[in-house]
């Protein structure tokens, strides 16, 4: 076979082995490796009502199809299990250099079961793997430790993923680290790390990944990189605010095409959209409950990109990458370096909490990625508390003396510091709004933003009703990378798929809020979509480009030798689409999420881009089951393909 390994690894923590699975052809053909390999084996092995953080749970770490074989923006590396957040489908997807190091030690995903009675972790050299004690990291962080494990195998340059403090207190927002600072943030996936012992993963390897056509793949590849380098002048960063508030005011919307974001990805990574997102509506304002006018251009003007831009030092790129959104940057105020913070927690503890200190969000990254704690759940559990305090509900003495005021940064270290380590008042956010909200009842529940348990990033769905529709209907709910209508316009999909309807260059905004089969489509091509991105490795901003210009369909037969069309290939994202809701079917008791009602326009805001939006849910959802073929009602599953898909794995482990 070409483009994977044909083998995956087993680690069993509880008696200390490990041994190889063969994975056979067949199974690639049906959900590609990445996320569609995790559905496959975590549906089969993780037993129904299985406590996510148990011994049953299993944490799989999977590298996708294309990761190493000369594809550009394909080097995403995918943590899945049960998640302990939601109790559903869990998945945190990163870039960072975990991904080929999978491959490159002989396998296309490492499957970790069972639970230590002390800290470990797993050493992989090629067909070499050890349990290892890990005490002496056991309470260092996730940085600290990843530096120490380099040096320690020196001059092998493994690569590390490890949990730093929030992972091992059991957060139920912690992730898992990568490469100094990169996180697979959501799903609360480093407590299941934590929950089982396991510190950290140190890989490292020589085996070589081969695509079918290699002339072909190097051909594709160097006609995409002509996208990336094109690189015209553009506006400067205080005039990014001006193009949001144009967005908001016209009552008609131009379809965006990828490129255009592309050029603000290359020239200010995500932080472009600070000041645009917030004047056009998308970014939310005081747990949103505000508007743009609560922040207003001479606080938001604070986050203009060329300000983040001037204390970079270096572009960050992630493995296969030659675009470099992200950064290695200086701090404002003290010596050192750390990455580039995101539009998410920019934003998350920037116009979410009324803060415009940016000094505090650049501490404020360090002090996350460092713990191995999700900003976007961090931020918006922190907003709620602000909220709570603002009305009375939490007093300055159940704070623990933190004045937690809109606009307050100088508290939020010491809070999260207390967050991270379970501590004081940090304890009731631990573990996210909805358990806080929980903990002080439903007479003083207030609101706190989520959908089923998990916050929502930082993209409003009353100004794209798409985030809203996948914030409920996909196996894993509340995540902003699954699909909404701005996705569905900068993957203009209709360019090589006919079926799919075509976006007008202009439209009225209305057009998004309605339950049309127009709508419905562009939502179940995304669920698919971007399910086949994820059994693929492929990074979502460089499919934003364009399936025209970012040749997804092209390089997977380029790699594998395989003909198909980019039908089949839809297939294949919907066979993954459907194992994770096969998944929630065992696992799950509702299909169907909830999601806070604030978010939705419930009631509408009487001020700003979102004034009088409200996002019918009750309509759209059963549609979009509907035209899935499932259960309109449940969103249960047909399962039919699943189970043909899963069978083909269970009868080539008893061939084995």
């Amino acid at each position: 076979m070409h483009a994977v390994t044909g083998k995956i690894l087993w680690v069993d923590l509880s008696n200390k082995t490990s041994y190889e699975e063969k994975i056979p052809e067949e199974l690639y053909k049906n959900v590609l490796s990445g996320l569609g390999l995790a559905a496959v084996i975590l549906n089969k092995h993780i037993p129904p009502n299985s406590d996510p953080l148990g011994e049953d749970n299993i944490l799989a770490f999977v590298s996708g199809l294309l990761t190493g074989t000369g594809s550009f923006l394909t080097g995403r590396w995918i943590v899945a299990a049960k998640s302990p957040l939601t109790n559903t489908w869990g998945d945190a997807n990163c870039g960072g250099n975990l991904a080929p190091a999978i491959k490159q030690a002989g396998y296309d995903g490492i499957f970790i079961k069972g639970t230590s009675s002390h800290p470990v972790y797993i050493y992989i050299k090629n067909d070499q793997v050890m349990i290892l004690p890990a005490e002496e990291y056991w309470g260092i962080d996730a940085i600290e430790t990843e530096n120490a494990l380099i040096k320690k195998y020196q001059p092998q340059q493994p690569s590390v993923a490890v949990i730093g403090q929030a992972g091992e207190n059991l957060s139920l927002i912690s992730g898992i680290v990568n490469d100094r600072g990169r996180m697979a943030a959501r799903s609360g996936l480093g407590a299941v790390m934590g929950s089982k012992k396991l510190k950290a993963i140190v890989i490292t390897g020589n085996k070589k990944i081969a695509a079918h056509s290699p002339e072909k793949m190097k051909k594709l590849s160097h006609q995409f990189n002509r996208y990336i380098q094109f690189q015209p002048p553009f506006l400067p960063g205080f005039m990014t605010g001006f193009l949001g508030m144009i967005m908001r005011i016209l009552p008609f919307q131009m379809a965006i095409d990828g490129m255009l974001y592309k050029i603000l990805l290359k020239k200010w990574g995500t932080v472009s959209m600070n000041i645009t997102s917030l004047e056009q509506g998308d970014a939310p304002v005081k747990n949103w409950d505000g508007y743009h006018g609560d922040f207003r251009s001479k606080q938001n003007i604070k986050y203009n990109p060329d300000r983040f831009q001037k204390l970079e030092i270096n572009k960050y790129h992630c493995y296969s990458c030659p675009l470099g959104c992200g950064g290695i940057s200086k701090f404002p105020n003290r010596d050192g370096e750390t990455h580039k913070p995101e539009y998410e927690t920019v934003t998350a503890f920037g116009s979410l909490l009324l803060n415009e200190d940016i000094s505090s969000i650049y501490e404020i990254n360090d002090i996350l990625n460092r713990a191995g704690m999700d900003s976007i759940s961090a931020g918006a559990s922190i907003a709620y508390a602000y909220e709570c305090f603002e009305k009375g509900i939490l007093s300055l003495e159940e704070t623990g003396g933190l004045n937690l005021t809109w606009g307050n940064s100088q508290i939020l270290p010491e809070l999260i510091h207390q967050m991270v380590h379970r501590e004081k008042f940090g304890a009731f956010l631990t573990d996210g709004a909805k358990i806080a909200a929980q903990k002080l009842g439903n007479s003083k529940m207030s609101n706190p933003v989520h959908a089923s348990g998990q916050e929502l990033a930082m993209h409003d769905p009353r100004n794209d009703p798409g985030f809203a529709i996948h914030a409920v209907v996909e196996a894993t709910p509340g995540r902003h990378t699954l699909g909404s209508n701005l996705y569905y316009e900068m993957f203009s999909l209709w360019k090589k798929l006919n079926s799919y309807p075509k976006i007008s260059r202009f439209y009225h905004k209305n057009k998004k809020y309605q339950s049309s089969r127009e709508n419905v489509l562009a939502a179940v091509a995304n669920s698919k979509f971007i399910s086949l991105l994820n059994g693929a490795g492929a990074c979502l901003f460089g499919a934003f480009i364009g399936v025209h210009r970012f040749p997804i369909f092209e390089w997977l037969n380029a790699a594998t030798g395989w003909q198909n069309t980019p039908e089949d290939y839809m297939q294949i994202g919907y066979n993954i689409h459907e194992l994770k809701q096969v998944f929630n079917q065992k696992h799950s008791e509702s299909l169907i999420h909830s999601i806070t009602p604030r978010a939705i326009g419930l009631p509408p805001q009487k001020k700003g881009a979102n004034q009088n939006r409200k996002v019918n849910l009750n309509e759209i959802v059963p549609a979009y089951f509907q035209e899935l073929g499932w259960n309109e009602k449940t969103g249960q599953p047909t399962d039919q393909i699943s189970n043909r898909i899963i069978s083909i794995y269970v009868e080539s482990q008893d061939n084995q």
